[in-house]
């Protein structure tokens, strides 16, 4: 027990987690309000080299602007503009 004590004391007095800066939504810093779902070259930057939607923790982006994101791309893809995998993995 006295370890993990001293394990946390050392983690939050780190400089490392002072100095993170706070991720902005880059949707509500530019104010869309709709995400086009056929701009796929738009739409790419979201996605990874796998073909999985970047999840917003990574991204920035807010919970509306994720969702409408995430329901573009399934949209983008059930139409054929974007793929659901890469081609290194299919």
């Amino acid at each position: 027990m006295p370890i993990k004590r001293k394990f946390y004391r050392e983690r939050e007095s780190a400089p490392d987690f002072e100095r993170r800066r706070k991720r902005v939504c880059r949707f509500c810093e530019e104010k869309i309000k709709t995400i086009n779902y056929l701009d796929e070259r738009f739409l790419k930057r979201f996605v990874n080299e796998r073909g999985k939607i970047v999840p917003r923790r990574i991204s920035g982006n807010c919970a509306l602007h994720q969702r409408m994101l995430t329901t573009a791309i399934k949209r983008a893809r059930h139409i054929a503009i974007m793929p659901f995998t890469s081609e290194i993995y299919r």
